[in-house]
């Protein structure tokens, strides 16, 4: 990956939280267990950003202090059905901004070294840090996408 796209991709990824902030601008208690189709509430989506957010800090941080780490993926599904994904939003709100931002301060200094790191991911093989980056990168402003969709009432 060239240096300006790896750039790009690290400003996409410090911009999530003030994008998912957005997207949750207003919302009402009824709003977030509106359910369309088969789609995710917003409040489990949240939830999900927080859990995901902590494994992909974890992760990265791995890759960067761990020589061949091995990056165990996991079932999204399965939290959400197991880690009482209808509690109240704010904790896992903070984990998500606290785990985006402490990352975002890794992201920016990085040396090229670091940037080349790699390891295996149990589902996808071989994994670095770029790959890490693509991403996490977009999946909270995917979210936040899906955070608008589903207040719009829209699958």
């Amino acid at each position: 990956m060239d240096p300006q796209r790896r750039a790009q991709l690290v400003e996409q990824y410090l911009a999530c939280t003030a994008e998912v902030d957005d997207a949750l601008s207003g919302i009402t208690d009824a709003e977030l267990d509106v359910r369309v189709g088969e789609e995710w509430t917003v409040r489990e989506i949240v939830h999900h950003l927080g859990d995901s957010e902590m494994r992909s800090a974890l992760r990265l941080r791995q890759l960067m202090a761990e020589d061949n780490p091995v990056i165990v993926g996991y079932d999204e599904g399965h939290y959400a059905r197991v880690l009482f994904y209808d509690r109240p939003i704010a904790a896992s709100l903070a984990a998500f901004r606290g785990a985006r931002e402490s990352t975002g301060e890794l992201l920016v200094r990085l040396s090229d070294d670091q940037w080349a790191r790699a390891g295996t991911h149990t589902e996808d093989g071989a994994y670095g840090v770029e790959p890490w980056l693509e991403t996490y990168a977009a999946h909270g402003h995917d979210h936040a996408e899906q955070i608008r969709r589903t207040r719009a009432g829209i699958a």
